[in-house]
């Protein structure tokens, strides 16, 4: 098991975000939670990234592990640069002054194998022609399809081997939304394990191997993507039907 999320309950301030969740991660999965606004999908991300104070929540009980070790105390970079994990955040948070090339560039900052960082650089711009095209503009000046391209090939930049994306779909129009989830699941088709967070269920269970569903910070239905799909209250709330 890769990833294993074990009775966490997690707190910003005095509330309480996340009740008890449990859910696992096998290598060269793809894995989806899915919910409504507020059900706790990013706060799960923040939580397996340890990222900082004061944006952070705080893991009141419970454990995270990966690759059998426990999580919970280790920093952000160690995860990055030691674990090979990646985060692409809801709203992509890319250097808008900076260059596409640049915002790619700064992913590789711990890495030391320059001939490694190269043929990813060439992996980057096959998967995304556009950023190729592109690699020299400021990032503020692309689209918001063409700035997840660069959130997700930054996080490619880091030598990740598990990535997980906040709602790669927000914002997309239909083709191009289309057009990541097709280079996601050829980067796991290539070995990579994703954890994927995702308002549009639909899409999201045409793409996942599995899925959870959360409603208030717990987890209320799971399954193969197919089971979800046929389920009819799943069906009902996040299928529009």
């Amino acid at each position: 098991m890769l990833l294993s999320v074990e009775n966490l309950v997690v707190k910003y301030g005095n509330i309480e975000a996340l009740h008890g969740l449990s859910f696992h991660v096998e290598k060269g999965e793809i894995v989806t939670l899915i919910g409504a606004n507020g059900a706790g999908k990013t706060t799960t991300l923040h939580s397996v990234m340890r990222l900082p104070p004061p944006e952070a929540p705080r893991v009141v009980s419970g454990d995270i592990r990966y690759q059998g070790e426990s999580i919970l105390k280790t920093q952000p970079h160690v995860l990055v640069d030691q674990l090979h994990m990646a985060l692409v955040p809801e709203g992509r948070h890319i250097f808008g002054n900076l260059t596409v090339e640049e915002n790619l560039q700064l992913a590789t900052y711990a890495r030391k194998n320059d001939s490694r960082i190269k043929h990813d650089f060439e992996r980057v711009y096959s998967l995304f022609p556009r950023m190729a095209e592109r690699r020299l503009q400021r990032s503020e000046q692309l689209s918001g399809g063409e700035q997840q391209m660069l959130a997700i090939g930054r996080a490619l930049m880091t030598d990740c081997e598990f990535i997980m994306l906040d709602e790669p779909s927000m914002g997309l129009a239909p083709l191009l939304m289309y057009d990541v989830f097709r280079t996601l699941k050829r980067l796991n088709a290539e070995g990579l394990t994703i954890l994927l967070i995702e308002q549009n269920a639909n899409i999201a269970l045409q793409f996942a191997h599995r899925g959870y569903v959360l409603d208030t910070g717990e987890i209320v239905a799971k399954g193969t993507s197919a089971e979800l799909a046929a389920d009819p209250e799943v069906k009902k709330a996040y299928l529009g039907g």
